[in-house]
């Protein structure tokens, strides 16, 4: 089994002592866990304060980002869970998580909570994603980590 722990540069660094993405190689399969990803643009910054809508487009590019970095997307994507601070504009935030997932949706989750540790941040999601370590001849994206076209992003400095 290989663990690799990341922090693409695509997305803003951590706010804490976490890795945005473990990546773990087992068997016949890569799982991806992602951590909870709020509406912060890659300089650290919120985006769209007080509007659902404009946090859930960046949050789900920050997802696509790291997901990315992984040699996934959203189609491999098998769990995702939604933390809402506000119901205001659900449907717009469904709207927006719609555009995402083409297909048969993952099993999924979603709540209300009372606030999440960046105080102005209205959604945080988080999701786990399986490739399978064998890449099929038309699909490059998913290539294993000792084979020609995916290389793990390294973790930044001061993130260890």
């Amino acid at each position: 089994m290989r663990t690799t722990r990341m922090d693409p540069d695509t997305v803003a660094p951590p706010i804490g002592s976490y890795s945005q993405a473990v990546r773990i190689e087992s068997g016949d399969a890569v799982w991806i866990h992602v951590s909870g990803q709020i509406a912060l643009d890659v300089d650290g910054n919120l985006v769209g304060p007080g509007d659902l809508r404009a946090q859930t487009e960046q949050v789900y590019e920050n997802l696509a980002r790291i997901l990315e970095a992984n040699g996934a997307s959203f189609g491999d994507v098998v769990k995702i869970q939604t933390f809402f601070t506000t119901l205001d504009d659900l449907e717009g935030s469904r709207e927006v998580r719609a555009r995402y997932f083409s297909g048969d949706p993952p099993a999924s989750t979603a709540v209300q909570v009372a606030a999440l540790v960046v105080p102005e941040a209205l959604i945080e999601v988080d999701l786990v994603a399986v490739l399978s370590s064998y890449a099929s001849s038309d699909r490059v994206d998913r290539v294993g980590p000792d084979q020609e076209g995916f290389t793990p992003q390294p973790r930044r400095a001061g993130h260890q």
